[in-house]
């Protein structure tokens, strides 16, 4: 098991502590960041976290961080088990994306990186967390436009043109799902629906998997309303902050609800984890209406009772964190789970 981890508390301190000059302060997300008038960006996400890429002697999963583009500075951190390399015709590979609220974190984080070691020892099979820019100092889309990169990177081991032996050794190209929690999970969503308008050749998505995605509607859902109106605002305006290029709650970035175009997502399967006191679960059950409603894909759901955002990388060892990666690995290998 992995040692407990107290970023939410970290995060909270920072995320109210005040500026010694309230004057100057003119941005405030908590949990996220701050901007000043004089246009200092001050992110709260606990730094001094990040770990480094080794053996992990609790889980034998090894992980290596590989530069993708030394232009964009966009990299990612592999993670792989012995067993994969010794799986016959080759494992199911996982592409990560971390949340954050588009502004935080690394794929070294330790709580993303715990989580993915997780998943990755439990399933046998291969990942790439990927690292991309992040808002304010770089506003989306360019958070889209590097994960998508580092999609077309790993594509390229399929078709001879890369050079990462864990990839081009151990993975099968034609079981790929996109993973990601809040945010991550936003652009899990949009990759899969680049992914089904422009094909990459020789690789094959067989589903996503979001958790407590940070979708809007255009109108307040109940479980939104539910929570007081500072973590309401928090949530509903970092969106235009880090995309200013939005056309607002309608745009199938952050709304793929109204998305004309949702039948194009890629993948066949869907699984949508959702937590029963998240703000954002409401938007999540619609989400998967909607792909029901379009038809064509696989959709489960699994909701965790009692729990709140992204509460497995607060609490991974509890036993609903260790449910939601059993349902997570059940749903990658195919297995047949109660979901609902």
């Amino acid at each position: 098991m992995f040692r407990p981890l107290f970023i939410s508390c970290l995060l909270i301190s920072f995320g109210g502590i005040a500026s010694s000059h309230p004057e100057e302060l003119q941005v405030f997300f908590q949990f996220f960041f701050k901007v000043y008038k004089n246009g200092t960006i001050e992110k709260l996400d606990g730094h001094g976290l990040d770990v480094p890429a080794s053996l992990d002697s609790e889980t034998g999963v090894q992980t290596k961080d590989i530069v993708i583009s030394p232009e964009t500075n966009v990299s990612a951190r592999v993670y792989a088990t012995k067993d994969a390399a010794a799986s016959k015709g080759g494992v199911p590979l996982l592409v990560y994306f971390h949340g954050g609220g588009f502004s935080t974190g690394t794929a070294a984080y330790y709580a993303f990186h715990q989580f993915v070691c997780s998943v990755v020892a439990k399933g046998k099979v291969v990942a790439v967390s990927v690292s991309y820019r992040l808002a304010p100092e770089h506003c989306l889309p360019i958070g889209y436009d590097d994960s998508w990169a580092a999609i077309k990177w790993v594509a390229s081991h399929a078709v001879g043109g890369g050079t990462e032996p864990w990839l081009k050794e151990r993975v099968d190209f034609n079981s790929i799902y996109f993973l990601g929690e809040s945010a991550g999970a936003n652009i899990a969503h949009n990759m899969a629906m680049r992914f089904g308008s422009e094909k990459l050749d020789g690789v094959e998505l067989k589903g996503i998997v979001l958790i407590h995605p940070y979708f809007l509607l255009k109108e307040p859902t109940r479980s939104l309303l539910a929570v007081n109106e500072e973590m309401r605002n928090n949530i509903t305006k970092l969106w235009p902050y880090v995309c200013p290029s939005t056309s607002g709650p309608s745009d199938p970035r952050v709304n793929p609800v109204a998305d004309p175009d949702l039948k194009k997502l890629g993948g066949k399967r869907v699984l949508i984890c959702l937590a029963e006191q998240d703000p954002l679960m409401d938007a999540g059950k619609k989400y998967g209406q909607a792909l029901r409603r379009e038809g064509g894909k696989v959709v489960k759901k699994f909701v965790s009772k009692g729990k709140s955002h992204v509460f497995h990388l607060r609490e991974p060892n509890s036993k609903e964190a260790l449910d939601l990666i059993d349902r997570v690995v059940s749903f990658v290998d195919g297995k047949s789970r109660k979901t609902q």
